[in-house]
């Protein structure tokens, strides 16, 4: 499966429905139609393609400031749209906005849970908000705890936990009222990397548990190749690529990468490695550094090292992987996963159902 691209529209969409086998005759979650948002002369979405399947876990990539929370804002009724269409389970966001609230729920990147409150009574608040009835409330909290592992700190205060268990914490709040269509945006961005994987299993466990479709936006690589079905590539506010992490990585020209830094290389030797035995491109890092991808890492190793004691070159390191993501953005954007610099829009709770955003 290739992607199949059209930058110039922005939009764009996979050669088939979906990699999950059955789930391209499931009906879709989420309906996303040429979306656009604009601040004044500023277009932060920029006509925005792209369907999810009921039960898809869908990740949009990018930097910082590429819209991905514009995106979600907009999907979530937070904000109105420039122009274009977005469905939630059937209801247009625009016109049907408290029906499309009651079957999401949403978890902003930043923590919004009470610190003065237990854990529980984060909980039951939100519970009570959503109208969750009370004979329901607590055999809810109970499984939602249970699924997140907070169980025994259960009556503690917000404030004496760590951020990994907050965050753990904002999870099972967003699900407190059973929601069809789940939104996290970049959810484990500032934790650390234990407390990052543990949230990937979590999300993975509570997938498993309950038939949910899951939005997340991220700009960690590895995030997005370990839990998403499919993924959409976000710059600029337009969409560039989206498929399967391992179709994305596939069509990319070359199958291994090749980092390596050198000492004393000449001015043309960008040019010289581009020479090398199926390389189909070279990226220049700065101190000396070049990220090489090729088709044959073994033989394009081997002739790389023999320039360089030809042209009297050191080389200071030297690696050779498989093709990721992030070589996917490079290929697609023309330059490394970075953050921008842009107007920074603020993110809320989502409103409670039946209130006008």
């Amino acid at each position: 499966m290739m992607a199949d691209l059209n930058p110039g529209k922005g939009s764009v969409e996979t050669s088939s429905d979906s990699a999950n086998g059955h789930a391209a005759n499931l009906p879709n979650a989420i309906d996303v139609e040429h979306i656009v948002k604009k601040y004044g002369d500023f277009t932060a979405v920029d006509d925005v393609t792209f369907h999810v399947k009921e039960g898809e876990i869908f990740g949009l990539l990018g930097p910082n400031g590429a819209g991905k929370s514009t995106l979600i804002r907009m999907m979530t009724t937070l904000i109105p749209i420039t122009s274009g269409l977005a469905r939630i389970a059937g209801h247009d966001v625009q016109k049907e906005p408290d029906a499309a609230r009651r079957a999401i729920g949403v978890i902003p990147q930043a923590l919004t849970s009470d610190l003065d409150l237990t854990i529980e009574e984060n909980l039951s608040i939100y519970a009570k908000l959503y109208d969750v009835p009370a004979q329901k409330r607590k055999a809810a909290i109970d499984e939602l705890l249970e699924l997140v592992d907070l169980t025994k700190w259960r009556s503690a205060q917000t404030k004496t936990l760590s951020g990994g268990m907050r965050r753990r914490l904002e999870i099972a709040r967003g699900l407190v009222h059973s929601p069809r269509i789940f939104f996290l945006d970049e959810p484990t961005t500032g934790l650390d990397p234990v407390s990052r994987v543990a949230v990937w299993e979590m999300l993975t466990n509570i997938k498993a548990h309950r038939q949910l479709t899951i939005l997340i936006t991220t700009h960690y690589m590895d995030e997005a190749d370990r839990l998403c079905d499919r993924i959409a590539i976000i710059d600029h506010g337009k969409l560039v690529a989206l498929d399967t992490p391992p179709a994305l990585k596939t069509s990319v020209p070359g199958s291994n990468v090749i980092e390596a830094q050198f000492d004393n290389a000449p001015a043309d030797w960008e040019q010289r490695l581009h020479k090398l035995s199926n390389v189909t491109s070279v990226q220049h890092l700065g101190a000396g550094m070049y990220r090489i991808l090729t088709g044959d890492g073994s033989r394009t190793t081997t002739e790389l090292v023999e320039a360089a004691v030809q042209a009297g070159v050191s080389v200071k390191s030297l690696s050779v992987q498989n093709t990721t993501l992030d070589d996917v953005f490079v290929h697609y954007t023309g330059r490394q996963l970075r953050d921008e610099l842009v107007k920074a829009y603020g993110f809320v709770m989502p409103p409670r159902p039946g209130l006008q955003p």
